[in-house]
């Protein structure tokens, strides 16, 4: 694992990585994993949305790159500027694993996701796959869907 990896101590991280993140971030395990890159078209607004959903931003301000980084946990998105995008045409999405997604559905609906027809953001309800998951879906105001689950099996009693 490169030592640019860690926080706190020594880093040998490039410099245009130090200047995106704002801060080293800490691996969330010893395994890889992705994070999605999705087109924002209004990255303030973009988040503005998600900030109430519980995300925090993360690395430099939007106005330095263009870009966003935002982070709930250890749920990580990405966005570029695309003003231009038609979120009722878009098919950019991403699939997040959580603990139980019907308390994060929950939680998300307390919010007041409002269904909006002319960006086609909503907040879908969970239900139980025939291939074991308890999803949701959120379809946010640049049109991205996020599909939301955990394991059926994996719910807390």
């Amino acid at each position: 694992m490169p030592r640019w990896c860690r926080i706190g101590g020594a880093t040998d991280a490039p410099p245009a990585l130090q200047q995106l993140t704002g801060a080293l971030i800490e691996p969330r395990s010893p395994i890889e994993h992705a994070v999605p890159v999705l087109p924002g078209r209004d990255l303030h607004a973009t988040l503005a949305f998600y900030e109430r959903l519980g995300f925090g931003l993360q690395g430099a301000p939007i106005e330095q790159y263009g870009y966003l980084i935002i982070a709930r946990g250890s749920i990580e998105l990405h966005f570029f500027d695309a003003p231009d995008v038609d979120p009722l045409t878009t098919a950019t999405g991403c699939y997040v694993r959580v603990t139980d997604a019907d308390a994060l559905y929950r939680e998300w609906h307390a919010v007041g996701i409002e269904a909006d027809p002319a960006t086609g953001s909503r907040l879908i309800g969970p239900t139980t796959t025939d291939y074991g998951m308890r999803e949701f879906a959120l379809v946010d105001p640049s049109g991205n869907l996020l599909r939301v689950g955990s394991a059926a099996s994996e719910r807390p009693a």
